[in-house]
Protein backbone atom coordinates (compact mmCIF):
# COMPACT_ATOMS: atom_id res chain seq x y z
CA UNK A 1 0.00 0.00 0.00
CA UNK A 2 3.11 2.06 0.99
CA UNK A 3 4.59 1.68 -2.48
CA UNK A 4 1.21 2.52 -4.68
CA UNK A 5 0.79 5.78 -2.31
CA UNK A 6 4.44 7.02 -3.09
CA UNK A 7 3.37 5.89 -7.39
CA UNK A 8 0.18 8.01 -6.97
CA UNK A 9 2.24 11.12 -5.54
CA UNK A 10 4.57 10.98 -7.74
CA UNK A 11 2.45 10.78 -10.82
CA UNK A 12 0.73 13.83 -9.15
CA UNK A 13 4.03 15.68 -8.71
CA UNK A 14 4.85 14.73 -12.15
CA UNK A 15 1.86 15.92 -13.78
CA UNK A 16 2.01 18.37 -15.80
CA UNK A 17 0.22 21.31 -15.07
CA UNK A 18 -2.47 22.69 -18.24
CA UNK A 19 -2.04 25.56 -20.41
CA UNK A 20 -3.57 28.58 -20.05
CA UNK A 21 -6.96 28.75 -21.92
CA UNK A 22 -6.66 32.57 -22.81
CA UNK A 23 -3.47 31.22 -25.44
CA UNK A 24 -5.78 29.36 -27.20
CA UNK A 25 -5.97 32.03 -30.38
CA UNK A 26 -2.29 30.61 -31.03
CA UNK A 27 -3.44 27.40 -31.91
CA UNK A 28 -2.56 26.45 -35.32
CA UNK A 29 -0.04 25.58 -37.97
CA UNK A 30 1.65 28.81 -38.49
CA UNK A 31 4.10 30.02 -41.33
CA UNK A 32 6.11 32.80 -43.11
CA UNK A 33 8.24 33.14 -46.28
CA UNK A 34 11.42 35.67 -45.81
CA UNK A 35 12.39 37.31 -49.00
CA UNK A 36 15.39 35.83 -48.88
CA UNK A 37 13.94 31.85 -49.10
CA UNK A 38 13.77 31.27 -45.58
CA UNK A 39 10.91 29.12 -44.51
CA UNK A 40 9.88 29.56 -41.09
CA UNK A 41 6.91 27.69 -39.21
CA UNK A 42 5.56 26.91 -35.75
CA UNK A 43 2.86 25.01 -35.08
CA UNK A 44 1.02 24.93 -31.32
CA UNK A 45 -1.69 22.17 -29.71
CA UNK A 46 -2.87 21.36 -26.69
CA UNK A 47 -2.31 18.19 -25.68
CA UNK A 48 -4.46 15.65 -23.70
CA UNK A 49 -3.33 16.25 -20.32
CA UNK A 50 -3.77 20.04 -21.29
CA UNK A 51 -0.26 21.37 -21.67
CA UNK A 52 0.37 23.92 -24.92
CA UNK A 53 3.01 22.22 -27.25
CA UNK A 54 4.75 23.88 -29.71
CA UNK A 55 7.77 23.47 -32.63
CA UNK A 56 9.06 25.64 -34.71
CA UNK A 57 11.52 25.28 -37.66
CA UNK A 58 13.26 27.19 -40.53
CA UNK A 59 14.43 25.96 -43.82
CA UNK A 60 16.46 27.67 -46.04
CA UNK A 61 16.42 26.76 -50.29
CA UNK A 62 14.87 23.18 -48.67
CA UNK A 63 17.63 22.51 -46.08
CA UNK A 64 16.23 22.20 -42.69
CA UNK A 65 18.71 25.21 -40.43
CA UNK A 66 16.98 25.56 -37.37
CA UNK A 67 14.27 23.43 -35.20
CA UNK A 68 13.24 24.21 -31.14
CA UNK A 69 10.47 22.81 -29.28
CA UNK A 70 8.41 24.23 -27.15
CA UNK A 71 5.72 24.81 -24.29
CA UNK A 72 3.76 27.27 -22.39
CA UNK A 73 3.10 25.82 -18.50
CA UNK A 74 1.25 27.27 -15.55
CA UNK A 75 3.57 26.52 -12.39
CA UNK A 76 2.10 28.11 -8.90
CA UNK A 77 -0.19 30.59 -10.31
CA UNK A 78 2.37 32.25 -13.56
CA UNK A 79 2.80 30.93 -17.18
CA UNK A 80 5.70 30.55 -18.54
CA UNK A 81 7.38 29.82 -22.10
CA UNK A 82 9.83 27.43 -22.89
CA UNK A 83 12.09 26.86 -25.77
CA UNK A 84 14.75 24.07 -26.55
CA UNK A 85 17.42 24.11 -29.57
CA UNK A 86 18.10 20.33 -28.55
CA UNK A 87 19.05 20.83 -24.83
CA UNK A 88 17.93 22.29 -21.78
CA UNK A 89 15.22 24.41 -21.89
CA UNK A 90 15.21 28.39 -21.57
CA UNK A 91 12.40 29.65 -19.54
CA UNK A 92 10.63 33.03 -19.46
CA UNK A 93 7.97 34.09 -17.25
CA UNK A 94 4.72 35.99 -18.60
CA UNK A 95 4.08 39.46 -17.78
CA UNK A 96 0.68 41.38 -18.15
CA UNK A 97 -0.06 41.90 -21.97
CA UNK A 98 -2.82 42.88 -23.75
CA UNK A 99 -5.59 40.49 -25.09
CA UNK A 100 -4.76 38.03 -27.74
CA UNK A 101 -1.37 39.43 -26.40
CA UNK A 102 0.89 36.88 -24.58
CA UNK A 103 4.76 38.69 -23.49
CA UNK A 104 7.38 36.52 -21.92
CA UNK A 105 10.86 38.11 -20.14
CA UNK A 106 13.76 36.56 -19.27
CA UNK A 107 16.11 39.05 -18.29
CA UNK A 108 18.97 37.27 -17.71
CA UNK A 109 19.02 35.25 -20.80
CA UNK A 110 21.65 36.47 -23.39
CA UNK A 111 19.30 36.48 -26.44
CA UNK A 112 15.84 36.55 -26.65
CA UNK A 113 15.30 38.49 -23.23
CA UNK A 114 11.74 39.14 -24.48
CA UNK A 115 9.40 36.80 -26.66
CA UNK A 116 6.44 38.37 -28.26
CA UNK A 117 3.20 36.86 -29.66
CA UNK A 118 -0.10 39.28 -30.78
CA UNK A 119 -2.61 38.57 -33.42
CA UNK A 120 -3.35 40.67 -36.21
CA UNK A 121 -6.24 40.04 -38.12
CA UNK A 122 -5.79 36.32 -39.41
CA UNK A 123 -1.95 36.77 -38.76
CA UNK A 124 0.06 35.66 -35.79
CA UNK A 125 3.05 37.65 -35.16
CA UNK A 126 6.36 37.03 -33.28
CA UNK A 127 8.43 38.83 -31.85
CA UNK A 128 12.08 38.31 -29.86
CA UNK A 129 14.01 41.04 -28.42
CA UNK A 130 15.97 42.15 -25.57
CA UNK A 131 14.01 42.86 -22.52
CA UNK A 132 14.00 46.62 -23.21
CA UNK A 133 12.53 45.95 -26.96
CA UNK A 134 15.97 46.73 -28.49
CA UNK A 135 17.09 44.52 -31.15
CA UNK A 136 13.35 43.26 -32.08
CA UNK A 137 13.28 40.38 -34.92
CA UNK A 138 9.86 39.50 -35.88
CA UNK A 139 7.76 37.12 -37.96
CA UNK A 140 3.91 37.47 -39.43
CA UNK A 141 2.90 34.07 -39.86
CA UNK A 142 0.16 33.01 -41.92
CA UNK A 143 -2.08 30.31 -40.76
CA UNK A 144 -1.44 27.11 -43.10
Amino acid sequence: MKRLSALIALGLLSAAPPAPNDLRWMLGHWCVDAPDGTHTCEQWRIEADGRMQGSGSTTRQGKLVGQERLRIVTERHADYYEASLGGAATRFRRIPSGANTATFLNAAHDYPQRIRYWREGDALVAEIALSDGTKPKRWRYKRQ
